[in-house]
């Protein structure tokens, strides 16, 4: 066990898809998973593993923001093994195209943070996701219908903009980024680090353009779209070789 997980080794999948919410992650196991185990209630991250049309595969809650990402991300990759990692959380649109509960695909993630000044680089770190995975994930979204967008999306420290009420991060959709959230960089760090791969499949949930939203417990468990293209490109490969 680590400091945050509290499960053994081989009680985790190498596959392994993370909601920010862990109720969003019991839902996932409850209504998609078959054979499943819970193997962390600590802190109430709640993680489970199960099958997914016959292929093992792991989910779990990691909060909200790059601290909290980065923490459950390092421990998985480091002390579990995982190998494969694919984020399934909310995303406020910053363009009009962009409908409330589309798909928006990570290719990679801006970010407000201070991870150059830890990483010591001279210039600014790019982030990018695993593009058989951006690849995967796009077929499927495509196939079953699903509206969808991939490019760049912004992860901000804050979610609402300092000294103001409003959402942060509006600016950034005059230079193509199509929304803003908060774990994506993070993941996709650690993930390049420490020779894993990593996707985010977001859902938008809310719009810094139109200000339409969704309710929590829409995002909590409407969101089946989402975690269905997850599910499928996290046992893809497994399934390709059978």
């Amino acid at each position: 066990p680590t400091p945050h997980i509290e499960a053994r080794q081989g009680e985790i999948s190498e596959r392994i898809i993370l909601p920010g919410d862990p109720l969003r992650a019991k839902f996932i196991a409850e209504n998609f998973l078959t054979d499943v185990k819970q193997f962390n209630r600590v802190r109430n991250m709640l993680g489970f593993t199960g099958r997914y049309k016959g292929v093992e595969v792991s989910v779990m809650g990691t909060g909200m923001g790059t601290p909290s990402m980065g923490i459950y991300s390092y421990e998985l990759i480091n002390f579990y093994g995982c190998k494969t990692l694919i984020r399934t959380g909310s995303i406020g649109a910053m363009r009009s195209d962009i409908g409330i509960c589309d798909l928006i695909l990570a290719q990679a993630a801006c970010w407000t943070t201070t991870a150059e000044t830890v990483l010591g680089t001279t210039g600014t770190f790019c982030p990018i996701g695993d593009f058989e995975m951006l690849r995967k994930a796009a077929d499927c979204a495509r196939d079953r219908g699903i509206p969808y967008h991939v490019g760049n999306v912004l992860t901000s420290e804050f979610f609402y903009k300092p000294g103001s009420k409003k959402l942060g991060g509006m600016e950034w959709g005059e230079y193509g980024v199509l929304g803003v959230e908060m774990e994506t960089a993070m993941l996709y760090l650690n993930a390049m680090l420490y020779g894993a791969r990593a996707l985010s499949i977001l859902t938008v949930s809310n719009s810094l353009v139109t200000g339409e939203f969704v309710s929590s417990d829409k995002t909590e468990k409407g969101f089946t779209d989402m975690m269905v293209t997850a599910l499928e490109v996290a046992v893809g490969d497994v399934r390709e070789a059978q």
